[in-house]
């Protein structure tokens, strides 16, 4: 029997994860938060402010996250959008010098089994007043 404290997902600073976004509704479970699980084999567990640039280098990938897919229930991402996105995608898009945004507290610390800390942190958009806390 696990505890319950097991269950509670945390970000990749340790706290507990926080929402990404519900305007778009996104995570892989639809619940505006990158929460991941089994069935998530893709990991969606990055929360990522998405550019033109991104969406692009995407686009030209084969992950087309502009095109609203309605029998998906999905939207179409615009830039400025929060999204949880694949770690292994945004890696790519990292690597390529086309990485989006990143809010650490909504980001699942699954991703770092892909990303590492440092080059999520590198594109923080929620960097805190008191920066001991990330050391």
């Amino acid at each position: 029997m696990s505890e319950p404290e097991a269950d509670v997902e945390r970000n990749v600073l340790g706290g507990l994860l926080q929402p990404c976004s519900t305007d778009p509704l996104t995570g892989y479970y639809r619940t505006g938060v990158c929460s991941s699980g089994p069935e998530d084999v893709g990991s969606h567990t990055v929360c990522a402010v998405v550019s033109a640039e991104f969406l692009d280098l995407q686009r030209r990938l084969g992950n087309d996250l502009s095109t609203p897919r309605p029998e998906y229930g999905f939207p179409g991402l615009r830039p400025g959008d929060r999204w949880c996105v694949v770690a292994v995608r945004w890696m790519q898009a990292y690597q390529a010098g086309a990485a989006s945004g990143v809010v650490l507290a909504a980001t699942n610390a699954r991703a770092l089994e892909v990303v590492p800390l440092e080059a999520l942190r590198q594109h923080a958009v929620d960097v805190p007043d008191d920066l001991s806390g990330l050391d």
